[in-house]
């Protein structure tokens, strides 16, 4: 979820830790840009507008980096545990008992697997590679120094900032995984629960974090996600290496799993999630990891341009730390893409028909993305929220799954299959406008039976959204921009048409479940308002659209009589049909003096002047 989201979720007390840091960053930073986004405020956080404290972030986001880093550095504690929780795909919003539950069973595995790990170190076992074995008694033993060493001086044990900096170098050169350094870690220091007021506490007031009292919720914003992957050393988020895991066979993972201590006894999807989990870095991955000795840099640099192909990408650099970035740019700006490859519509389709055809992938969902376990997780608006794209959940199905899936759906099976399923879907919102008339007069029940799952409260809006869809296709400018400007709080064009030259003109929507529109009276006020306030702001509305399923003829001849709103009415179906007949036309933008001729617009002579046959 977007920092300016997450902001109209929580209060300004529950952002104040946030403001506190923001603010202190910005005092101390000499970057121009923020005198010119603060110039046009009192300078209190609580009047700045959501939108401006997210360009204020941006500009400081890599000061604040350095802060945590600061933190983290200050002693050894269980900020990186529970950073690694909040980075995972999916915990990004967590109800504060579900975070809890999550830290606690992350400590229990980790006590477990500390007593596993050191009894492994100590042992002669072939399970473990002599050098790793070296390497890991190597680390254990500076962790143990650092930790104790100022016990002599009557000190409390902790490993200090200096300490810390050498370590991380040393784990660096050892090229230890997350988990391996924090195995280590917690084999020599010890764990002990921090109680869940306290973890938000903490988490809180360095800004990690913002909690909703009202509905008992974490947020991490997805451009705070992005940072703490940062300080982890995670390039990319998990759902992406995992599609680049993807594109290895069996035995370059089991190397990979034989240099990091992955049992071998695993499955390769069990196998492959280790990995990620361990927090295994990818540039360690795709410099070391996944060769097979002897090898030499140039027939690397020949495995990581067939690696590049295959993801799509063009094998261009010239040093393997070259290629290496052009391959984690390649999966930062897929996230940074709020693109999510079909449109909103075919994500809820495709979600439907998940839960239709595969019923048990919901569970499959609920254990890779670490949600509650009586979590309804196939619903595209909350998967959205978590960041999470059509694309990330169709990785998780098997070959077999996306075969069965798309045999019930009758999408080809030839070719990359995740592919032909994205395509099958991207055409969905068709489904609306071919459902346009029916969402005008709100008829749930065809618009059931025809696959559109809406409550009555999202009719209006879905009916809005379609109007500026077939007036965007007709050519016109739909400036949501300058609509935002105009509106007020209490007067809010449906949609606006900038002709430029501020020139405009002023559409207005209107559902009607008897089918004919007849508040005459009411909506003549609301279209003056409209035009009050545009003129105000210095535009010129030189015609106004009244759009709804059907008018009375009182409300017809009432509008013929009005002079001052120069309107006109347009149906849901003679706009429809104006739509599907202006693709056959020779004009590429609607002529908009067609749209000045008569009080009701008639779909017959417009295409009849556009010459459509």
């Amino acid at each position: 979820m977007k920092l300016t989201k997450v902001f109209d979720q929580t209060n300004f007390q529950e952002k104040g830790s946030f403001y506190k840091i923001l603010n202190n960053l910005i005092e101390k930073s000499t970057n121009k840009d923020i005198e010119k986004i603060l110039s046009n405020t009192n300078g209190q956080f609580k009047d700045i507008e959501s939108e401006n404290i997210s360009k204020l972030f941006e500009i400081v986001k890599e000061d604040y980096l350095l802060f945590l880093e600061a933190e983290i550095a200050g002693s050894i504690s269980q900020l990186d545990i529970l950073i690694d929780i909040l980075i995972r795909d999916g915990n990004a919003i967590l109800k504060d008992n579900w975070f809890e539950e999550l830290y606690k069973r992350q400590l229990k595995k980790l006590k477990e697997s500390s007593i596993e790990f050191i009894e492994l170190l100590e042992s002669e076992s072939k399970e473990l590679d002599d050098q790793r074995r070296r390497d890991y008694k190597i680390y254990r033993e500076c962790v143990r120094i650092a930790y104790s060493n100022d016990e002599s001086n009557n000190f409390d044990k902790k490993v200090t900032q200096d300490e810390y900096s050498i370590l991380k170098t040393l784990s660096n050169q050892l090229e230890l995984s997350n988990e391996e350094i924090r195995l280590i870690h917690y084999s020599v220091i010890p764990i002990t629960i921090i109680e869940k007021d306290a973890l938000i506490k903490l988490l809180k007031e360095l800004g990690i974090i913002m909690f909703s009292k009202k509905t008992s919720s974490v947020y991490v914003p997805d451009e705070i996600v992005k940072i703490l992957r940062d300080v982890r050393g995670k390039s990319i988020a998990d759902k992406y290496y995992r599609r680049l895991l993807a594109q290895y066979k069996d035995p370059i993972i089991n190397l990979v799993c034989k240099k990091h201590n992955i049992s071998s006894k695993l499955d390769i999807d069990q196998k492959i999630k280790q990995i990620i989990t361990q927090g295994i870095s990818i540039n360690s991955l795709l410099t070391n990891d996944i060769y097979k000795d002897p090898i030499n840099v140039n027939e690397k640099k020949k495995e990581l341009n067939t690696l590049m192909v295959s993801l799509g990408i063009e094998p261009k650099g010239v040093t393997m730390e070259d290629k290496i970035q052009l391959i984690i740019n390649h999966f930062n700006n897929l996230e940074n893409d709020e693109k999510l490859g079909i449109s909103t519509d075919g994500y809820n389709s495709l979600c439907l028909d998940l839960k239709t055809i595969l019923p048990d992938f919901n569970n499959v969902l609920i254990n890779e993305f670490e949600f509650r376990d009586d979590s309804e997780i196939l619903q595209s608006e909350l998967l959205i929220d978590y960041n999470i794209k059509p694309r990330d959940i169709l990785d998780l199905l098997t070959k077999d799954q996306l075969k069965e899936f798309c045999v019930a759906k009758e999408i080809k099976s030839r070719g990359d299959l995740i592919d032909n399923i994205l395509d099958s879907y991207t055409d969905s919102e068709n489904i609306y406008i071919e459902n346009y008339v029916h969402l005008g007069v709100r008829d749930l029940n065809v618009l059931k039976i025809n696959n559109i799952q809406l409550t009555a409260a999202e009719i209006g809006v879905k009916y809005e959204e379609v109007t500026k869809r077939l007036l965007s296709d007709l050519g016109f400018n739909i400036d949501e921009s300058l609509r935002a400007k105009i509106n007020t709080s209490k007067d809010k064009i449906d949609v606006l048409i900038n002709l430029g030259n501020n020139e405009v003109i002023i559409v207005e929507c209107k559902t009607a479940k008897s089918t004919q529109y007849n508040k005459f009276s009411t909506c003549s006020r609301q279209m003056k308002a409209y035009h009050q306030n545009a003129t105000h702001n210095g535009f010129r509305v030189i015609k106004s659209l009244l759009i709804a399923p059907d008018f009375t003829q009182d409300f017809i001849d009432e509008c013929e009589m009005e002079i001052d709103l120069n309107l006109s009415l347009i149906t849901s179906e003679v706009l429809y049909n104006i739509w599907n007949g202006f693709k056959s036309a020779k004009h590429q933008v609607f002529p908009v003096n067609l749209l000045m001729r008569d009080a009701l617009i008639s779909d017959e002579k417009i295409l009849k002047a556009l010459k459509v046959k």
